[in-house]
């Protein structure tokens, strides 16, 4: 099936058949629509609907914004308290996932010293176009301070680095101390999230080492290019870096997956996805209002609907995937996967998918715990993102809620740049690699702040900073029923 437009309605008031939808008849404004709607998509897609109260017991028109209604959903007992993803987006997230990017093309950090430094940028973004490099430290940013314990700044740093201002003025610190003033403009670009790429020499080793920053829908020749030149270097271990990468697309998360993984597991089980009971049913008949243009098994062009699909946890069904290897490189024999808190969802998915097929190590901190995705809803103007489906590995594991614990716990060096060996992450998969064991380096997660900041605290501040979309969102061709 190839999806050549979308045509997607609102959802209108009616009742669903099992007396907790909207009463027959009734009206509402624009406004009381939506927030219906908010309600009964979660009603029939949630992945936690089951034990949802009645629509008349949660009125979702009592709320006073959408995302009230959302906050409400998220801390409903049948979620466990589990639900930390659901959101509601303008379409950037839809544009961002396809690889467009229209902002200043860089995020910034506090790091182990409480000193905010560049954490990374985008190549042929505005940033990089005016020279901005990772590990440079920002001291001023549109005039304002950049204290971490400074509520004004963090509320600046928000507004100017994260908000959607025309152009954001800097003042940084280049290596050796250089104060440098620096104005970018906020442009449109290419997002390529292959953000270094390099080979190391470790003895006998070659060692490859790719930081990967986002699961866009255009990224697989960056990937395809980066890998081609490790099979041609002939790489038999691989450091993937993912700190930084909250997700996206689920089919380059499968892409990916076929590149790092051996030839031998080809047409086994890589994971099988598990849609919300009411979908396998075939019950989630709201699903009928979400449309889009396709072309049948004859070519045909006509009008589909998400209902039209089936969410059956089969293969023939397309929601159980194969290994199929992709590219040249296969004699990887261990990949060690550099992670954060910030590493989500389609990152999460890539390693689960490997960890029962090869030698898999987790350098960094623990990631952020979101084995669960979706798909997204259009409702009125937004895009309305719950969780839809889970994803579990060929062992059935995929439970990582609270994250995925590491093998060695080091905190991110925001002081070097991607692919400098003596950065602590990628120093211990070095390390590892040439003596089978990890570094007992003794000040790898201390603090050298001599300001009295805390790791917590430093962490605390930099979650404000945290805008990066963490996401594993359904871009596969489902099957039709």
């Amino acid at each position: 099936m190839v999806v050549v437009g979308f045509t997607v309605s609102c959802k209108k008031s009616n009742n669903d058949g099992d007396g907790s939808g909207v009463p027959q008849g009734t009206s509402g404004t624009r406004d009381e629509l939506t927030k219906d709607s908010i309600y009964l998509y979660a009603q029939q897609t949630y992945f936690w609907n089951v034990g949802m109260p009645s629509y008349s017991s949660f009125n979702p028109r009592q709320y006073s914004s959408n995302n009230a209604i959302l906050a409400a959903l998220k801390v409903l007992p049948s979620t466990g308290g589990k639900d930390k993803y659901s959101f509601i987006d303008d379409g950037s997230v839809a544009t961002q996932l396809g690889g467009a990017g229209e902002d200043y093309g860089f995020s910034a950090n506090f790091d182990t010293s409480d000193l905010l430094r560049v954490k990374y940028v985008y190549p042929g973004s505005p940033a990089d176009l005016q020279g901005l490099k990772r590990g440079y430290q920002i001291t001023k940013v549109n005039g304002g301070g950049t204290s971490r314990s400074s509520s004004t700044d963090i509320a600046n740093l928000n507004a100017s680095i994260f908000g959607d201002n025309p152009s954001i003025s800097l003042t940084v610190l280049k290596p050796g101390d250089v104060s440098v003033d620096i104005v970018i403009n906020r442009a449109k670009y290419d997002i390529n999230p292959v953000l270094s790429s390099n080979t190391f020499t470790i003895g006998a080793k070659k060692v490859g080492y790719i930081v990967f920053n986002s699961f866009t829908s255009n990224s697989l020749p960056a990937l395809d290019a980066a890998f081609a030149k490790f099979s041609t270097d002939g790489v038999t271990e691989l450091v993937v870096d993912l700190r930084y990468n909250g997700g996206g697309s689920v089919s380059t998360s499968e892409a990916f997956t076929n590149l790092i993984a051996p030839p031998s597991q080809n047409g086994k089980i890589m994971y099988t996805t598990y849609w919300t009971k009411t979908m396998q049913d075939g019950a989630a008949t709201i699903l009928q209002n979400q449309k889009f243009y396709g072309k049948d098994t004859q070519g045909n062009t006509r009008l589909f609907s998400m209902f039209d699909y089936s969410y059956k946890p089969t293969m023939a069904a397309g929601n159980q995937e194969n290994f199929t290897k992709r590219g040249a490189l296969n004699g990887l024999t261990r990949v060690y996967f550099l992670v954060t808190g910030g590493t989500a969802s389609a990152s999460e998915l890539l390693i689960n998918n490997l960890k029962p097929v090869m030698d898999v190590k987790l350098i960094g901190k623990t990631t952020y715990g979101k084995p669960v995705g979706f798909f997204s809803i259009r409702i009125d103007k937004n895009d309305l993102y719950i969780p839809q489906f889970q994803t579990k590995n060929q062992l059935g594991q995929g439970d990582y809620f609270s994250g995925m614990t590491v093998d060695k716990d080091v905190a991110d060096d925001l002081t070097k740049d991607f692919g400098d060996p003596s950065e602590k992450m990628l120093a211990q998969a070095l390390y590892y690699s040439a003596n089978n064991n990890f570094s007992a380096l003794a000040k790898d997660n201390t603090l050298s702040s001599t300001s009295g900041a805390t790791k917590v605290q430093v962490d605390a501040a930099n979650e404000k900073l945290n805008h990066e979309f963490k996401g594993m969102v359904e871009t596969r061709k489902l099957k039709f029923k």
